[in-house]
Protein backbone atom coordinates (compact mmCIF):
# COMPACT_ATOMS: atom_id res chain seq x y z
CA UNK A 1 0.00 0.00 0.00
CA UNK A 2 2.97 2.14 1.07
CA UNK A 3 4.68 1.35 -2.72
CA UNK A 4 3.39 4.40 -4.75
CA UNK A 5 3.53 7.19 -2.32
CA UNK A 6 7.14 6.35 -1.75
CA UNK A 7 7.89 6.04 -5.21
CA UNK A 8 5.61 9.34 -5.65
CA UNK A 9 7.81 11.04 -3.03
CA UNK A 10 11.29 9.94 -4.56
CA UNK A 11 10.29 11.10 -7.71
CA UNK A 12 9.62 14.51 -6.35
CA UNK A 13 12.77 14.44 -4.47
CA UNK A 14 15.15 13.98 -7.57
CA UNK A 15 12.60 16.93 -9.46
CA UNK A 16 14.55 19.25 -6.15
CA UNK A 17 17.97 17.95 -7.02
CA UNK A 18 16.91 18.91 -11.09
CA UNK A 19 15.99 22.16 -10.07
CA UNK A 20 18.99 22.27 -8.19
CA UNK A 21 21.31 21.72 -10.71
CA UNK A 22 19.55 24.24 -13.07
CA UNK A 23 19.90 26.66 -10.62
CA UNK A 24 23.99 26.12 -9.78
CA UNK A 25 24.46 26.18 -13.48
CA UNK A 26 22.74 29.79 -13.65
CA UNK A 27 24.99 30.43 -10.24
CA UNK A 28 28.07 29.79 -11.91
CA UNK A 29 27.25 32.05 -14.94
CA UNK A 30 26.11 34.97 -13.02
CA UNK A 31 29.14 34.56 -11.08
CA UNK A 32 31.41 34.28 -14.32
CA UNK A 33 29.84 37.16 -16.42
CA UNK A 34 30.39 39.48 -12.73
CA UNK A 35 34.02 38.80 -12.78
CA UNK A 36 34.20 39.28 -17.14
CA UNK A 37 32.25 42.51 -16.15
CA UNK A 38 34.84 44.27 -14.15
CA UNK A 39 37.90 42.57 -16.14
CA UNK A 40 36.50 44.48 -19.10
CA UNK A 41 35.83 47.78 -16.88
CA UNK A 42 39.52 47.35 -14.96
CA UNK A 43 41.69 46.06 -17.85
CA UNK A 44 39.96 46.00 -21.03
CA UNK A 45 40.06 42.31 -21.48
CA UNK A 46 38.50 39.32 -20.39
CA UNK A 47 39.98 38.01 -17.23
CA UNK A 48 43.07 35.84 -16.65
CA UNK A 49 42.46 32.46 -16.04
CA UNK A 50 38.69 32.74 -16.74
CA UNK A 51 38.36 28.87 -18.05
CA UNK A 52 40.34 27.60 -15.16
CA UNK A 53 38.50 29.40 -12.40
CA UNK A 54 34.97 28.81 -14.29
CA UNK A 55 35.61 25.07 -14.45
CA UNK A 56 37.16 24.54 -10.94
CA UNK A 57 34.28 26.61 -9.53
CA UNK A 58 31.31 24.66 -11.71
CA UNK A 59 33.16 21.42 -10.41
CA UNK A 60 33.15 22.41 -7.07
CA UNK A 61 29.55 23.12 -7.72
CA UNK A 62 28.75 19.50 -9.08
CA UNK A 63 30.68 17.82 -5.96
CA UNK A 64 28.68 19.56 -3.63
CA UNK A 65 25.37 18.67 -5.60
CA UNK A 66 26.11 14.94 -6.57
CA UNK A 67 26.74 14.83 -2.31
CA UNK A 68 23.33 15.94 -1.45
CA UNK A 69 22.01 14.34 -4.45
CA UNK A 70 23.70 10.81 -2.53
CA UNK A 71 23.47 12.21 1.50
CA UNK A 72 20.75 14.88 1.49
CA UNK A 73 17.84 14.13 -1.28
CA UNK A 74 14.67 15.39 -0.26
CA UNK A 75 16.97 18.83 0.72
CA UNK A 76 15.21 22.16 -0.30
CA UNK A 77 16.75 23.26 -3.85
CA UNK A 78 17.34 26.72 -3.01
CA UNK A 79 19.96 26.64 -0.16
CA UNK A 80 23.08 25.02 -2.26
CA UNK A 81 22.59 27.62 -5.28
CA UNK A 82 22.42 30.79 -2.82
CA UNK A 83 25.43 29.70 -1.16
CA UNK A 84 27.83 29.06 -4.36
CA UNK A 85 26.25 32.29 -6.25
CA UNK A 86 27.15 34.36 -2.49
CA UNK A 87 30.49 32.69 -2.74
CA UNK A 88 31.42 32.89 -6.35
CA UNK A 89 30.30 36.24 -6.38
CA UNK A 90 32.31 37.32 -3.24
CA UNK A 91 34.98 36.45 -5.32
CA UNK A 92 34.66 37.91 -8.70
CA UNK A 93 34.47 41.34 -5.93
CA UNK A 94 37.74 40.29 -4.11
CA UNK A 95 39.37 40.24 -7.33
CA UNK A 96 38.43 43.32 -8.73
CA UNK A 97 39.37 44.97 -5.39
CA UNK A 98 42.72 43.13 -5.74
CA UNK A 99 43.97 45.09 -9.09
CA UNK A 100 42.43 48.41 -7.91
CA UNK A 101 44.43 47.63 -4.40
CA UNK A 102 47.56 46.44 -6.17
CA UNK A 103 47.57 49.80 -8.14
CA UNK A 104 46.78 52.49 -5.45
CA UNK A 105 49.50 50.97 -3.00
CA UNK A 106 52.21 50.26 -5.62
CA UNK A 107 54.00 53.07 -4.83
CA UNK A 108 53.02 52.83 -0.93
CA UNK A 109 54.52 49.41 -0.62
CA UNK A 110 52.18 48.42 1.94
CA UNK A 111 50.60 44.93 2.72
CA UNK A 112 47.34 46.02 1.34
CA UNK A 113 48.85 45.55 -2.05
CA UNK A 114 48.73 41.85 -1.41
CA UNK A 115 46.20 39.90 -3.73
CA UNK A 116 43.47 38.50 -1.04
CA UNK A 117 41.11 36.43 -3.94
CA UNK A 118 43.71 33.73 -4.53
CA UNK A 119 43.71 32.84 -0.63
CA UNK A 120 40.15 33.17 -0.55
CA UNK A 121 39.71 30.31 -3.16
CA UNK A 122 41.83 27.98 -1.73
CA UNK A 123 39.67 28.32 1.37
CA UNK A 124 36.56 28.00 -0.71
CA UNK A 125 38.00 24.23 -1.73
CA UNK A 126 38.74 23.73 1.72
CA UNK A 127 34.85 24.85 2.78
CA UNK A 128 33.54 22.92 -0.28
CA UNK A 129 35.32 19.74 0.71
CA UNK A 130 34.40 20.64 4.56
CA UNK A 131 30.80 20.65 3.81
CA UNK A 132 30.73 17.60 1.43
CA UNK A 133 32.30 15.58 4.82
CA UNK A 134 29.43 17.27 7.20
CA UNK A 135 26.75 15.71 4.22
CA UNK A 136 28.27 12.47 3.80
CA UNK A 137 29.49 11.94 7.60
CA UNK A 138 26.21 12.90 9.35
CA UNK A 139 23.54 10.97 8.87
CA UNK A 140 20.59 13.12 10.83
CA UNK A 141 20.82 16.03 12.85
CA UNK A 142 19.47 14.36 15.93
CA UNK A 143 23.09 13.07 16.77
CA UNK A 144 23.98 16.38 17.48
CA UNK A 145 21.70 16.28 20.30
CA UNK A 146 23.69 14.31 22.34
CA UNK A 147 26.61 15.94 22.10
CA UNK A 148 25.10 19.86 23.15
CA UNK A 149 27.19 19.94 26.49
CA UNK A 150 30.42 19.10 25.07
CA UNK A 151 30.04 21.42 22.06
CA UNK A 152 29.34 24.46 24.17
CA UNK A 153 32.27 23.13 26.51
CA UNK A 154 34.59 23.47 23.47
CA UNK A 155 32.95 26.56 21.96
CA UNK A 156 33.35 28.49 25.40
CA UNK A 157 37.21 27.83 25.42
CA UNK A 158 37.49 28.32 21.88
CA UNK A 159 35.89 31.61 22.72
CA UNK A 160 37.80 32.46 25.23
CA UNK A 161 40.72 31.70 23.91
CA UNK A 162 41.76 35.17 21.73
CA UNK A 163 42.00 36.99 25.24
CA UNK A 164 44.69 34.75 26.27
CA UNK A 165 47.07 35.34 23.06
CA UNK A 166 49.18 38.65 22.54
CA UNK A 167 48.33 41.49 19.94
CA UNK A 168 45.10 43.54 19.29
CA UNK A 169 44.22 42.98 15.54
CA UNK A 170 42.65 46.16 14.22
CA UNK A 171 41.22 47.03 17.74
CA UNK A 172 39.90 43.68 18.54
CA UNK A 173 41.10 40.69 19.80
CA UNK A 174 39.08 38.07 17.81
CA UNK A 175 42.14 35.79 16.25
CA UNK A 176 44.55 33.11 17.47
CA UNK A 177 47.83 33.39 16.05
CA UNK A 178 49.76 30.38 15.28
CA UNK A 179 53.17 31.04 13.68
CA UNK A 180 52.25 32.38 10.33
CA UNK A 181 48.56 31.12 10.27
CA UNK A 182 45.27 33.17 12.12
CA UNK A 183 42.56 31.22 13.15
CA UNK A 184 38.93 33.23 14.08
CA UNK A 185 37.25 31.03 16.72
CA UNK A 186 34.13 32.98 16.62
CA UNK A 187 33.44 32.44 13.66
CA UNK A 188 32.55 28.69 14.10
CA UNK A 189 31.10 29.37 17.97
CA UNK A 190 28.33 31.05 16.34
CA UNK A 191 27.39 27.21 15.00
CA UNK A 192 28.20 25.52 17.98
CA UNK A 193 25.98 27.84 20.24
CA UNK A 194 22.73 27.06 18.00
CA UNK A 195 23.66 23.63 18.25
CA UNK A 196 23.63 23.84 22.43
CA UNK A 197 21.14 26.24 22.80
CA UNK A 198 18.43 23.52 20.44
CA UNK A 199 19.98 21.18 22.87
CA UNK A 200 19.38 22.86 26.43
CA UNK A 201 15.83 24.78 25.35
CA UNK A 202 14.45 21.30 24.01
CA UNK A 203 15.23 19.64 27.05
CA UNK A 204 13.72 22.91 29.37
CA UNK A 205 11.46 24.14 27.20
CA UNK A 206 8.69 23.15 29.90
CA UNK A 207 10.13 24.78 32.46
CA UNK A 208 10.96 27.87 30.86
CA UNK A 209 7.36 28.37 28.80
CA UNK A 210 5.00 27.21 31.80
CA UNK A 211 5.94 28.89 34.98
CA UNK A 212 6.24 32.53 36.02
CA UNK A 213 3.88 35.48 37.37
CA UNK A 214 2.19 38.35 34.94
CA UNK A 215 3.39 41.87 35.44
CA UNK A 216 1.79 44.79 33.21
CA UNK A 217 0.66 42.34 31.00
CA UNK A 218 3.68 40.53 30.01
CA UNK A 219 4.00 36.73 31.53
CA UNK A 220 7.43 37.08 33.44
CA UNK A 221 9.67 34.04 34.05
CA UNK A 222 10.55 33.24 37.57
CA UNK A 223 14.13 33.92 38.75
CA UNK A 224 15.80 30.95 39.26
CA UNK A 225 14.62 30.42 35.69
CA UNK A 226 16.76 33.72 34.46
CA UNK A 227 19.72 31.78 35.25
CA UNK A 228 20.87 30.59 32.12
CA UNK A 229 19.52 34.31 29.99
CA UNK A 230 22.70 35.88 32.76
CA UNK A 231 25.18 33.38 32.26
CA UNK A 232 24.87 34.16 28.16
CA UNK A 233 24.72 37.76 28.92
CA UNK A 234 27.61 37.71 31.37
CA UNK A 235 29.58 35.82 29.10
CA UNK A 236 28.60 38.42 25.99
CA UNK A 237 29.69 41.07 27.93
CA UNK A 238 32.95 39.08 29.27
CA UNK A 239 33.44 39.17 24.85
CA UNK A 240 32.76 42.19 24.59
CA UNK A 241 35.17 43.90 27.12
CA UNK A 242 38.49 41.21 27.08
CA UNK A 243 37.97 40.87 23.58
CA UNK A 244 36.45 44.39 21.72
CA UNK A 245 34.26 42.12 19.90
CA UNK A 246 31.04 43.84 19.46
CA UNK A 247 29.92 42.21 16.32
CA UNK A 248 29.93 38.41 18.04
CA UNK A 249 28.45 39.83 21.32
CA UNK A 250 25.53 40.73 19.76
CA UNK A 251 25.03 37.78 17.47
CA UNK A 252 25.92 35.15 20.45
CA UNK A 253 23.08 36.95 22.72
CA UNK A 254 20.76 37.82 19.59
CA UNK A 255 20.50 34.30 18.89
CA UNK A 256 20.13 32.85 22.30
CA UNK A 257 17.02 35.21 22.91
CA UNK A 258 15.03 34.50 19.37
CA UNK A 259 15.68 30.78 20.13
CA UNK A 260 14.65 31.14 23.84
CA UNK A 261 11.02 32.89 22.02
CA UNK A 262 10.85 30.42 20.07
CA UNK A 263 10.84 27.50 22.36
CA UNK A 264 8.74 29.54 24.61
CA UNK A 265 6.71 32.30 22.74
CA UNK A 266 6.72 33.97 26.20
CA UNK A 267 6.94 37.89 25.16
CA UNK A 268 8.64 38.62 27.88
CA UNK A 269 11.89 36.97 27.21
CA UNK A 270 12.42 39.22 24.66
CA UNK A 271 11.60 42.49 26.44
CA UNK A 272 13.96 41.09 29.23
CA UNK A 273 16.58 40.06 27.15
CA UNK A 274 16.26 43.50 25.05
CA UNK A 275 16.64 45.16 28.46
CA UNK A 276 19.44 43.48 29.26
CA UNK A 277 21.46 44.03 25.64
CA UNK A 278 20.45 47.50 26.12
CA UNK A 279 21.91 48.02 29.76
CA UNK A 280 25.04 46.22 28.79
CA UNK A 281 26.03 48.17 25.71
CA UNK A 282 25.37 51.44 27.09
CA UNK A 283 27.62 50.44 30.24
CA UNK A 284 30.27 48.76 28.32
CA UNK A 285 30.16 51.68 25.18
CA UNK A 286 31.21 54.27 27.84
CA UNK A 287 33.69 52.68 29.46
CA UNK A 288 35.71 50.37 27.02
CA UNK A 289 37.46 53.09 24.60
CA UNK A 290 37.59 50.68 21.51
CA UNK A 291 33.74 50.23 22.14
CA UNK A 292 33.53 53.91 23.01
CA UNK A 293 35.12 54.46 20.08
CA UNK A 294 32.93 52.89 17.51
CA UNK A 295 29.87 54.31 18.79
CA UNK A 296 31.39 58.12 18.63
CA UNK A 297 32.49 56.97 14.76
CA UNK A 298 28.86 55.92 14.48
CA UNK A 299 27.06 59.01 15.67
CA UNK A 300 29.66 61.96 14.09
CA UNK A 301 30.93 60.08 10.98
CA UNK A 302 31.62 63.38 9.17
CA UNK A 303 34.01 64.91 12.29
CA UNK A 304 36.69 62.78 11.55
CA UNK A 305 37.92 65.28 9.00
CA UNK A 306 37.49 68.24 10.91
CA UNK A 307 41.00 69.82 12.19
CA UNK A 308 40.02 69.27 15.59
CA UNK A 309 38.21 66.22 16.38
CA UNK A 310 37.90 63.48 19.12
CA UNK A 311 40.47 61.15 19.68
CA UNK A 312 38.05 58.23 19.13
CA UNK A 313 37.37 58.86 15.84
CA UNK A 314 40.02 57.01 14.72
CA UNK A 315 39.45 55.97 10.97
CA UNK A 316 37.42 57.60 8.26
CA UNK A 317 36.36 54.50 6.60
CA UNK A 318 32.96 55.21 8.14
CA UNK A 319 32.75 58.31 6.14
CA UNK A 320 34.25 57.25 2.92
CA UNK A 321 31.39 53.58 3.48
CA UNK A 322 28.74 56.91 2.89
CA UNK A 323 30.38 58.47 0.32
CA UNK A 324 30.64 55.56 -1.96
CA UNK A 325 26.95 54.07 -0.81
CA UNK A 326 25.56 57.79 -1.84
CA UNK A 327 27.95 57.76 -5.04
CA UNK A 328 26.35 54.50 -6.50
CA UNK A 329 23.26 56.08 -7.06
CA UNK A 330 20.36 53.83 -8.39
CA UNK A 331 22.03 52.00 -10.86
CA UNK A 332 25.21 52.04 -9.70
CA UNK A 333 28.82 52.91 -11.75
CA UNK A 334 29.19 49.67 -12.78
CA UNK A 335 31.68 47.15 -11.64
CA UNK A 336 35.16 48.03 -11.82
CA UNK A 337 34.44 51.40 -12.24
CA UNK A 338 34.13 53.06 -8.75
CA UNK A 339 36.42 53.75 -5.87
CA UNK A 340 35.86 51.54 -3.13
CA UNK A 341 39.60 50.97 -2.47
CA UNK A 342 39.87 54.33 -0.99
CA UNK A 343 38.05 52.61 1.90
CA UNK A 344 41.12 50.78 2.89
CA UNK A 345 41.59 47.60 3.93
CA UNK A 346 38.47 46.89 5.25
CA UNK A 347 36.98 47.34 1.35
CA UNK A 348 37.50 43.44 1.45
CA UNK A 349 35.91 42.53 4.39
CA UNK A 350 32.87 43.92 6.27
CA UNK A 351 33.38 47.25 4.03
CA UNK A 352 33.15 45.19 0.67
CA UNK A 353 29.24 45.89 0.83
CA UNK A 354 30.11 49.32 -0.09
CA UNK A 355 31.93 47.81 -3.46
CA UNK A 356 28.29 46.44 -3.93
CA UNK A 357 26.64 49.45 -3.05
CA UNK A 358 29.14 51.89 -5.24
CA UNK A 359 29.21 49.50 -8.24
CA UNK A 360 25.57 48.20 -8.33
CA UNK A 361 23.73 50.60 -6.65
CA UNK A 362 20.67 50.61 -4.65
CA UNK A 363 19.09 47.45 -6.65
CA UNK A 364 22.52 45.59 -6.44
CA UNK A 365 22.55 46.36 -3.05
CA UNK A 366 18.68 45.29 -2.70
CA UNK A 367 19.53 42.24 -4.88
CA UNK A 368 21.93 40.67 -2.36
CA UNK A 369 19.89 41.79 0.42
CA UNK A 370 17.32 39.40 -1.34
CA UNK A 371 19.83 36.89 -1.88
CA UNK A 372 20.26 36.53 1.90
CA UNK A 373 16.59 36.98 2.50
CA UNK A 374 15.72 34.22 0.58
CA UNK A 375 18.46 31.86 2.54
CA UNK A 376 16.88 32.86 5.74
CA UNK A 377 13.50 32.25 4.20
CA UNK A 378 14.87 28.84 3.04
CA UNK A 379 15.66 28.11 6.79
CA UNK A 380 12.62 29.24 8.29
CA UNK A 381 10.82 27.07 6.16
CA UNK A 382 12.97 24.00 7.23
CA UNK A 383 12.51 24.76 10.73
CA UNK A 384 8.38 24.85 10.46
CA UNK A 385 8.00 21.74 8.22
CA UNK A 386 10.32 20.01 10.61
CA UNK A 387 8.64 17.81 13.17
CA UNK A 388 11.32 17.57 16.03
CA UNK A 389 11.91 20.11 18.71
CA UNK A 390 15.54 19.57 18.36
CA UNK A 391 15.82 20.42 14.50
CA UNK A 392 13.15 22.98 14.98
CA UNK A 393 15.63 25.23 17.33
CA UNK A 394 18.61 24.33 14.93
CA UNK A 395 17.56 25.30 12.01
CA UNK A 396 16.13 29.13 13.51
CA UNK A 397 18.84 29.44 15.21
CA UNK A 398 21.13 29.15 12.29
CA UNK A 399 19.09 30.91 10.21
CA UNK A 400 18.96 33.11 13.12
CA UNK A 401 22.36 33.24 12.69
CA UNK A 402 22.59 34.97 9.28
CA UNK A 403 20.35 37.22 9.38
CA UNK A 404 22.32 38.72 12.52
CA UNK A 405 25.46 38.66 10.71
CA UNK A 406 23.85 40.23 8.07
CA UNK A 407 22.47 42.70 10.15
CA UNK A 408 25.15 43.92 12.49
CA UNK A 409 27.72 44.51 9.45
CA UNK A 410 24.96 45.79 6.30
CA UNK A 411 24.03 47.98 9.38
CA UNK A 412 27.66 48.96 10.45
CA UNK A 413 28.54 49.15 7.04
CA UNK A 414 25.50 52.00 6.10
CA UNK A 415 25.53 53.69 9.81
CA UNK A 416 22.55 52.42 11.40
CA UNK A 417 24.40 50.65 13.94
CA UNK A 418 27.65 51.08 15.19
CA UNK A 419 30.76 49.17 13.27
CA UNK A 420 31.43 45.25 14.13
CA UNK A 421 34.07 44.32 11.99
CA UNK A 422 32.42 41.10 11.61
CA UNK A 423 32.47 39.67 8.06
CA UNK A 424 30.18 39.53 5.66
CA UNK A 425 28.62 36.13 5.32
CA UNK A 426 30.28 34.42 1.82
CA UNK A 427 31.48 37.40 0.50
CA UNK A 428 34.06 39.19 2.18
CA UNK A 429 37.57 37.98 2.40
CA UNK A 430 38.38 35.66 5.71
CA UNK A 431 39.43 31.98 5.62
CA UNK A 432 37.88 31.34 9.18
CA UNK A 433 34.13 32.82 8.03
CA UNK A 434 33.65 31.36 4.97
CA UNK A 435 34.43 27.76 5.90
CA UNK A 436 32.19 28.17 9.28
CA UNK A 437 29.82 29.45 6.94
CA UNK A 438 29.92 26.05 4.57
CA UNK A 439 29.77 24.20 7.36
CA UNK A 440 26.32 26.17 8.41
CA UNK A 441 25.29 25.30 5.02
CA UNK A 442 26.01 21.62 5.44
CA UNK A 443 23.90 21.31 8.79
CA UNK A 444 21.05 23.62 7.35
CA UNK A 445 21.33 21.16 4.17
CA UNK A 446 20.89 18.01 6.45
CA UNK A 447 17.86 19.76 8.45
CA UNK A 448 15.84 20.47 4.82
CA UNK A 449 16.67 17.23 4.07
CA UNK A 450 15.06 15.76 6.98
CA UNK A 451 12.10 18.28 6.54
CA UNK A 452 11.61 17.67 2.97
CA UNK A 453 11.53 13.75 3.90
CA UNK A 454 8.93 14.22 6.46
CA UNK A 455 6.94 15.96 3.52
CA UNK A 456 7.30 13.52 0.57
CA UNK A 457 7.73 10.34 2.14
CA UNK A 458 4.97 9.08 4.43
CA UNK A 459 5.92 6.83 7.47
CA UNK A 460 4.93 3.58 6.95
CA UNK A 461 2.20 2.52 8.89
Amino acid sequence: METAPRSTGRRLAARRRNRELFLLVLAVAVCLAAWTSASLALRDTLPPGLLPYGTGLGALALLLHLAVRRAAPYADPLILPLAVLLTGFGLALLDRLDHSYALWHAAKGDWQKLPAAPAQVRWTVIAALLAVAVLVALRHHRLLQKYVYLTMAVALALLAAPAFFPGDTLGAKRWIRLGGLSFEPDEFVKVAIAVFFAGYLTANRDALALTGRRVWGLRLPRGRNLGPVLAIWVVSLLVLVFERDLGTSLIFFGVFVVMLYTATERTGWVVIGLLMAAAGATVVGDLEPHVHGRVEAWLHPLDIYRPVHDPALISDQPAQALFGLGSGGILGTGLGQGRPFLIGFAGRSDFIFTTIGEELGLAGSMAVLLLYALLFERALRTALSLTDPFGKLLATGLATTIALQVFVVVGGVTGLIPLTGKALPYLAAGGSSLTANWLLTAILIKLSDAAGRAELEPVPV
